[in-house]
């Protein structure tokens, strides 16, 4: 239910303030929260009649709130003002929203804004009354507190000595994680690479300035004999002849599982320490480091001969790689034949290995002559890598080279080479597309089995992919299309000699 009231002077102030209050206490406001809005109303009102005007105030309730609203008259541009108190929803206000213009109404009104102020100055007594009490309970507790603060500094001096020893076990143990997390990682960016000659580089990189001020790297077999060796420290030729690390300076280092060693001539004032490099036989050479500091932490020197030994293993695993992928393209290029010189016809193959792993796989190309002057070319690929399939590669092209001597189309040969794959190996899976071109006639004849289509490019210059589907001529103005008649471009033959082969060509100018 919507009421409004217009106030122009202080009087239709008073009444509207006095209205609210009624109403307030016959929606059963409690007088704390009806002080409140017959505090906030009065100071609203107050500056109503301050700026001049009309103004229109609204009391409306519902949803169990009792909502007043004072706006302007006309509507301006200035935000009307509200304030929203709690009430209970009684049956019926309706008589309290009335107010005369009387002057016993007035003081009757004042009387009642007293007795709800005596109400509040009430509550606030009790609240003050309570201080009092929580003050004084406050001091009783403070009086035990002094009592017991000689003992809470004897135990404070307990707690702080035993937060240092804590404090100085947390360091202890984050410079143990930080020595394990640097090996983790390095040993992950040493295994990373199968290049020795990069493991070499990555070594100093990964240990200056931190954990060394300089590193030597020494490899036995780097020294050809075409130059003079460099030197070495005294103590890197021991690390080498016995296998143990060695630590050189001027007072023992007392570094665990490392020889103590005189001071370098080499490097006199500065500690060497010199950790092998071992693999399963000899070592591989020497990692001579000298200290970021004066000397080395002894666990940051078990560290360091630990992580010498993973880049030992690095490096034996990256040599023994590159051997044998030396030995394995040397074998994949002994399996890719020479492309044989064709008078009218111009050949040229690419191979790009794969750029990791051994470079050998199953993918091959070839060209050869049949014995009716014909040239057959096929591009293949076996699944999978390694070894095997290039076996299996060398097989196919082998059981194809031997096919076609006694003829026959794309079609025909790549029929028997799938009996004679699914007999060798039923488990492995091959593609390949073969095309035959007989110098001096417009027609290529093709057959694909899995492979991605091959591409054709005219004379014209076009280019298209040969990806028809079986049954169509490719005779740039053939116009016969059943399968019964000769193609007129090439007129020695049938148009299709097998389901499998497809004709592309062009007619010469």
């Amino acid at each position: 239910m919507m009421r409004t009231w217009q106030i122009t002077t202080v009087t239709d102030a008073a009444r509207a303030r006095i209205a609210a209050a009624r109403l307030a206490a016959a929606y059963g406001v409690v007088p704390l929260e009806r002080t409140r809005l017959a505090a906030a109303l009065g100071g609203r009102l107050r500056q109503c009649l301050t700026k001049g005007g009309s103004w229109l105030l609204g009391l409306e309730s519902g949803e169990g709130l009792l909502r007043v609203e004072v706006a302007p008259l006309p509507a301006a541009a200035e935000p009307p003002w509200y304030f929203c108190v709690p009430c209970p929803e009684p049956a019926d206000p309706s008589e309290s929203a009335g107010v005369a213009d009387d002057t016993g109404v007035f003081a009757e009104a004042l009387l009642n804004a007293d007795e709800d102020t005596a109400l509040v100055l009430d509550r606030l007594a009790e609240q003050e009354e309570l201080v009092a009490f929580h003050r004084e309970e406050l001091h009783q507790t403070n009086q035990g507190v002094l009592a017991l603060h000689a003992e809470l500094d004897a135990a404070g001096r307990a707690q702080r000595e035993a937060f240092a020893a804590e404090r100085a076990a947390r360091q202890e143990a984050e410079r143990a994680r930080r020595r394990l997390t640097f090996l983790a990682d390095a040993s992950a960016v040493l295994t990373a690479s199968l290049n020795h000659e990069e493991i070499v580089r990555r070594l100093p990189e990964l240990l200056v300035p931190e954990y060394a001020r300089a590193v030597d790297v020494w490899l036995f077999d780097t020294e050809d004999g075409r130059q003079p060796p460099a030197p070495r420290p005294a103590a890197a030729v021991v690390a080498a002849r016995t296998g143990r690390p060695q630590y050189a300076a001027a007072h023992p280092g007392g570094l665990p599982g490392v020889d103590d060693q005189p001071a370098s001539a080499l490097r006199p004032d500065r500690p060497l320490l010199c950790v092998p490099l071992p693999t399963r036989g000899a070592p591989l050479g020497v990692l001579t480091l000298t200290p970021p500091g004066e000397r080395w932490d002894p666990d940051d020197a078990v560290m360091l001969i630990e992580l010498t030994r993973r880049a030992s293993i690095a490096l034996d695993n990256a040599r023994r790689f590159e051997h044998n992928r030396d030995i394995a393209e040397t074998l994949q290029r002994a399996l890719l034949t020479d492309l044989p010189t064709t008078p009218g016809l111009r050949l040229a193959a690419r191979y790009l290995p794969a750029t990791y792993g051994l470079n050998i796989g199953g993918d091959w190309y070839d060209a050869f002559r049949q014995p009716d002057g014909s040239l057959i070319t096929v591009i293949g690929d076996v699944t999978g890598h390694g070894l095997h399939a290039a076996v299996m590669m060398s097989q196919l092209r082998t059981a194809l080279r031997a096919y076609a001597v006694d003829g026959g189309s794309p079609g025909v040969l790549l029929t028997r080479l799938h009996t004679f794959l699914h007999h060798l190996q039923p488990d492995l899976y091959a593609t390949a597309v073969i095309a035959r071109f007989q110098p001096g006639e417009p027609v290529l004849t093709w057959a694909a089995a899995g492979h991605p289509p091959p591409v054709l490019r005219g004379p014209d210059g076009r280019v298209r992919t040969l990806d028809a589907k079986p049954g169509r001529c490719w005779a740039s103005r053939c116009t016969r299309r059943s399968p019964t008649t000769r193609c007129p471009w090439c007129p020695a033959r049938r148009w299709r000699s097998t389901p499998t082969d497809w004709w592309s060509g062009a007619r010469r100018a």
